[in-house]
């Protein structure tokens, strides 16, 4: 058994969800928090500090928690469900939750970017503390597995952890970037660099290419290799693509009017008798829908064309998307769970999440946040997390965060953004990951302990948590 948890803590639409389910008394704590603004860039700055509002694990009110054992997978033994060998989701009652291999109730806890550091600060430190990959692997999935994370999301070092020895005894569920439309684009031709993800001509993707979907089938082949790994917990088809509602405009405004985007977009205002300086949002989110229902149904086909057995993640909408209830309809028909990075939200909205599922019919995952600590010393001014002056205030935003995430009750899972620093010495990194503490260690591979004592304390309440939640009224 891995081990036994349990310690005891003194726009849209209308959706059935009651927000006054949250205790407003339960957030009794203050935490001093600012903003960068234009971050990524040299014109970076921030807000003034203001306090927010933050419940964590010693103001919520009435919960009391008793030990739930937990199989190798880090699923929960006193819960079973059909085992397949491979995760799976399922709602139970009213709430949506991952199925571990074994069968047992999961939720999916990860970080991101669990990788060596590449920077020189980086290597010289890894050098003296692992020497070796297989060192690096061994220590960093026993110090994930003892702090409560049960998994790696993106841009992790899969080939290390697929190569694990502890990937028999204590694994470690990760996921798979597949980067179909980025590659595709790089590929063609058109594709740039903007902070955080690739960039498209006019902020409209490939799709309608008639070659993208034979790029994608080619693509997916390699897939049948994992088609038996039970620690596998799924694949991300891109990331934070530009889907949105002016999309029906980028996609006429092409300079090539050859391009077969260009011409499925003219078809569509031509076939609804509307000309192009007089299109509605009503028109942009008919469209939009055929957008993503184009781009789910040919990156769904390919990978479960030669992986059945593993899940479709999406590919991680962020910004405006969460309120676009057209994208995550479509996603809804081809995805197993929905990955959303979310952002500029200390606390998650209730209402907004409750229509997520509303909208597509599936549960979601948080697939990037964060905050960036002062006393880090570093300049903070890249990537869009909060930031607070203190590595306890980061773990007070962590248990803030999670609280509302298991509240929601279609939640399976979150993957902090991300293992490691962003090392402001670091040559040619992306715009987005310059300078800022985002890592629960920092250059030198040392721990922010103020901050893993609180995810730690929270990961080995998550069940006992969603158990509180579902029997509060």
């Amino acid at each position: 058994m891995r081990k036994i948890i349990g310690i005891s803590f003194g726009i849209i639409m209308a959706c059935s969800y009651s927000v006054a389910a949250q205790d407003s008394l339960d957030f009794n704590q203050k935490v001093e928090v600012r903003k960068v603004l234009n971050n990524s860039s040299d014109k970076a700055s921030f807000t003034a500090y203001k306090y927010f509002k933050t419940r964590s694990l010693s103001s919520l009110s009435k919960f009391k928690s008793k030990p739930i054992r937990t199989d190798k997978y880090g699923g929960r033994m006193d819960k079973k469900e059909h085992a397949t060998g491979f995760y799976y989701t399922k709602k139970i009652a009213d709430r949506w939750w991952a199925i571990d291999p074994q069968g047992h109730l999961f939720i999916h806890n990860a970080l991101n970017a669990v990788s060596m550091g590449s920077s020189d600060r980086n290597k010289d430190a890894f050098t003296k503390l692992y020497g070796n990959e297989n060192q690096w692997i061994t220590k960093t999935q026993d110090f994930l597995i003892e702090n409560g994370f049960n998994g790696t999301g993106a841009w992790s070092n899969t080939k290390a952890i697929q190569n694990s020895p502890l990937q028999q005894t204590k694994p470690l569920a990760y996921t798979i970037n597949l980067d179909f439309m980025s590659a595709y684009g790089d590929k063609r031709g058109g594709t740039y660099v903007v902070p955080g993800h690739k960039g498209y001509p006019n902020n409209v993707i490939f799709v309608f290419d008639p070659a993208f979907e034979t790029f994608c089938d080619e693509a997916a082949k390699k897939l049948v290799a994992n088609q038996n790994d039970a620690n596998l917990f799924g694949y991300f088809s891109d990331n934070e693509m530009p889907l949105g509602i002016k999309n029906l405009d980028g996609y006429l405004t092409l300079k090539d009017q050859q391009d077969p985007g260009y011409l499925v977009a003219k078809k569509f205002i031509d076939n609804k008798g509307v000309a192009a300086d007089k299109i509605t949002d009503v028109d942009r989110r008919e469209f939009l829908s055929i957008v993503a229902d184009k781009y789910f149904s040919i990156v769904s086909k390919a990978i479960k064309k030669y992986d059945p057995n593993h899940m479709y993640l999406g590919c991680r909408f962020h910004g405006q998307q969460g309120f676009i209830a057209e994208l995550w309809k479509s996603a809804g028909k081809y995805l197993d769970a929905i990955s959303m990075n979310y952002y500029n939200a200390w606390t998650p909205d209730q209402a907004l999440m409750a229509n997520w599922t509303a909208w597509s019919g599936k549960p979601f995952i948080i697939t990037e946040w964060y905050v960036k600590g002062d006393d880090s010393e570093l300049g903070n001014t890249a990537g869009a997390g909060w930031v607070v002056k203190t590595q306890s205030d980061r773990g007070l935003f962590y248990q803030n965060f999670t609280l509302g995430l298991i509240e929601s009750k279609n939640c399976i899972g979150w993957h902090w953004f991300k293992y490691m620093d962003n090392d402001p010495l670091q040559k040619g990194a992306e715009p987005s990951n310059t300078n800022a503490n985002k890592g629960v260690i920092d250059n030198n591979y040392q721990v922010y302990q103020p901050l893993l004592e609180k995810m730690k304390a929270l990961n080995f309440q998550m069940y006992q948590l969603a158990d509180f939640f579902d029997q509060k009224k």
